[in-house]
């Protein structure tokens, strides 16, 4: 008997330009903004408002900050993406392949990659520790229309499962918890510990997102195994754009505040994002610590994301191979 082909996994992130011009970053916003599942607005009057109001203000203001943490091998998000697909697929021993929900390289393209390489069975792993409609959900969403299309094309199309969170495993809040005390090691511990996620609009919750409920467990496991009072620590929500309100307690006005009360040292962490990017190397590392500098803070430390630590990988590999349970056969102690 021929042996069953193996499963594979689609490992995805956000995306990213394919290059810091105002051209390129154009096109991605375009795509990012443009889904329902980000911004849920009327659909014509979106339109208008993000290609003749928004894209042209933003586009030249982003690509100036995307510049400011290229790399010389690319976008810190797809470089970190890369390396994390190739470790995993050596922890778990099945083909990964890496395909982001915005630009290249595609989910498509993945899918692809994964069948070529004789994956009849797919795992969906979108690298949200914690579920929101806006990421995971849409990523979903983007993978299953893609197979629906293929369907009504009367094309075969592989079984697939979905990674919907991990916020509360084990190994990831530790995988957390490991590289503050990391950080701390070099530095000495700060007088408080910000835990910032990315923030999402109030009314999604209120309809039912479970992402705000989800990101404060994750922070509180993360105070927990770092033995932190309740007093030294504080969660907060980051990269809000519009004008509605978002989650609270901002990141920014946070630092601001704390900066206001002449705290003498603080870090922060960003337990919601997989590996380091624009809105954690820019938006948080520079613009954040500015805020809390110019505001009468004393030192203030990133602790950069868990990116390809091999507790992380590890950490990965054990989400992946217990949501491919029956596709895999058990391994031995």
């Amino acid at each position: 008997m021929a042996p069953a082909p193996p499963p594979g996994i689609l490992l995805s992130n956000l995306g990213t330009p394919d290059e810091p011009t105002p051209p390129a970053v154009r096109r991605y916003l375009r795509e990012f903004l443009g889904d329902r599942r980000v911004v849920d607005a009327p659909r014509a009057i979106w339109w208008f408002l993000l290609n003749f109001v928004i894209l042209p203000r933003r586009a030249r203001a982003s690509a100036a900050l995307y510049r400011s943490v290229w790399t010389p091998e690319g976008s810190p998000l797809l470089v970190i993406g890369r390396r994390q697909a190739a470790a995993l697929e050596r922890a778990a021993r099945v083909p990964v392949e890496l395909g982001m929900r915005y630009g290249s390289p595609s989910l498509e393209s993945a899918l692809a990659a994964l069948e070529a390489r004789g994956c009849r069975r797919i795992l969906l792993f979108p690298l949200y520790p914690q579920y929101a409609g806006a990421t995971s959900g849409s990523t979903s969403d983007a993978l299953a229309a893609r197979l629906r299309a293929r369907l009504r094309a009367r094309r075969a199309a592989p079984e697939t499962r979905t990674v919907r969170h991990y916020h509360d495993d084990a190994a990831y809040v530790r995988c957390v918890a490991a590289s503050v005390r990391e950080a701390w090691e070099g530095r000495g511990e700060p007088e408080r510990l910000l835990l910032s996620f990315h923030g999402l609009p109030k009314r999604y919750v209120a309809l039912g997102d479970p992402y705000e409920e989800q990101c404060r467990a994750t922070a509180e496991a993360v105070a927990r195994e770092l033995g932190l009072s309740r007093a030294r620590w504080e969660i907060s929500f980051q990269s809000r754009f519009g004008r509605e309100e978002w989650l609270t307690p901002y990141t920014d006005e946070t630092l601001r505040a704390w900066g206001a009360q002449r705290l003498a040292s603080v870090d922060v962490v960003c337990p919601g994002f997989a590996a380091d990017c624009l809105e954690t190397l820019e938006e948080i590392a520079v613009a954040d610590r500015g805020i809390f500098e110019r505001a009468g803070g004393g030192r203030f430390g990133y602790v950069p994301a868990l990116n390809d630590r091999p507790d992380h990988v590890a950490a990965l590999s054990g989400v992946a191979l217990r949501n491919l349970q029956g596709w895999v056969e058990p391994r031995g102690g």
